[in-house]
């Protein structure tokens, strides 16, 4: 039976989910977590190092909800602040100057909207993060694993390609946000996550992912999502940096 879309928006949110942490330990070797991001402080809702794949080193980036009540008060509940997108802009701007590809892993409502974030340069932070990706000469790979919520995910797809997990979502905004802005009624969500056509699949339809991959549930898919992972990031490699960037910045100038 087909899933509705609002369907698609749960499983995305679901708990059951495989954790940022999992995947990032699945996918590469020895990773190396690295904190701070040399200006204020370190955001819990941003996981960022360094690791093998292949024994390759990269760049794995990700933002992480938590499993207890006390992880996601920590992590915002997967919302980061400008800390961790500044984090990630300094981790971006370190594998470009070690030659290491990127990768990124995005699980997101959105960027933390508190009064905090906002006095400490929310949307510069985004902004500042958006324009590292676009000109770091690396392979850049961005993979949606459960939410892409607004320009809180956005910051970190940039990429060469944009994955999505087959349960996963990516929108300019939640639906419960959409049916109160466009009809007032939060009530309405079923319908808005129709009209908003954020599944992975139709977002593959509409041209603005490059791949669904399959949910990681288990260890095989994880093997297999590595597997894919090191396959793109070879066949990425094999471009010449300035044709590249130039397939970067003309891939998101189409929308």
């Amino acid at each position: 039976m087909t899933r509705t879309a609002f369907e698609a928006v749960q499983a995305a949110r679901s708990e059951q989910k495989i954790t940022t942490r999992a995947l990032i330990n699945g996918v590469v070797d020895h990773f190396f977590e690295c904190h701070g991001d040399r200006n204020a402080s370190d955001d819990a809702a941003v996981i960022g190092g360094i690791g093998e794949l292949n024994g390759q080193p990269v760049t794995v980036i990700g933002i992480q909800k938590g499993q207890t009540l006390a992880q996601n008060q920590q992590c915002h509940f997967g919302c980061p602040e400008p800390e961790g997108y500044r984090k990630a802009q300094r981790l971006m701007q370190q594998a470009d100057k070690f030659g290491r590809p990127v990768v990124t892993l995005i699980n997101t409502p959105g960027a933390f909207p508190d009064v905090h974030a906002e006095h400490h340069g929310q949307g510069e932070a985004i902004a500042q993060c958006l324009l590292t990706g676009a000109q770091i000469k690396v392979p850049y790979l961005s993979i949606i694993v459960g939410e892409g919520g607004s320009g809180g995910a956005l910051a970190l797809a940039g990429g060469d390609e944009v994955w999505m997990f087959e349960d996963s979502i990516y929108s300019v905004l939640s639906p419960e946000g959409y049916a109160s802005i466009l009809w007032k009624d939060a009530h309405r969500v079923a319908e808005a996550a129709e009209q908003m056509r954020l599944t992975a699949q139709d977002l593959y339809e509409d041209g603005i992912i490059d791949r669904v991959v399959d949910e990681v549930n288990d260890v095989a898919k994880l093997q297999q999502l590595r597997q894919q992972i090191a396959e793109k990031i070879t066949t990425l490699s094999a471009l010449p940096a300035a044709e590249r960037l130039a397939q970067r910045h003309a891939r998101f100038r189409k929308f």
